[in-house]
């Protein structure tokens, strides 16, 4: 590995595919770069990607986020439920 190269991995999941990617990236590369790089949106054009969030290693994060030796980039979906309205439901059932 050359010394301003980091190794990265680029990710996202949902009910129908996972994507997993490990990455080379040029030190100083930011997480838009990442993802940029990994190629998700051509090989999942379906996804919005302006619409989801993003973080490293489930700490959300922005686009211009300078990335580390050994990040995981993470897409985060939307929710489909408010947690804690879920919650309120089953304890309300019980």
């Amino acid at each position: 590995m050359a010394s301003d190269a980091l190794n990265i991995e680029v990710c996202y999941a949902s009910d129908e595919l996972q994507f997993l990617q490990a990455l080379q990236v040029p030190a100083g590369s930011t997480i838009a770069q990442a993802i940029a790089l990994s190629e998700l949106a051509r090989r999942l054009p379906q996804l919005d990607l302006q619409a989801l969030q993003v973080g490293v290693y489930a700490k959300k994060k922005t686009l211009d986020t300078v990335l580390r030796e050994h990040d995981r980039v993470e897409l985060y979906r939307p929710l489909i439920a408010d947690p804690k309205q879920a919650r309120r439901r089953r304890k309300a059932s019980v």
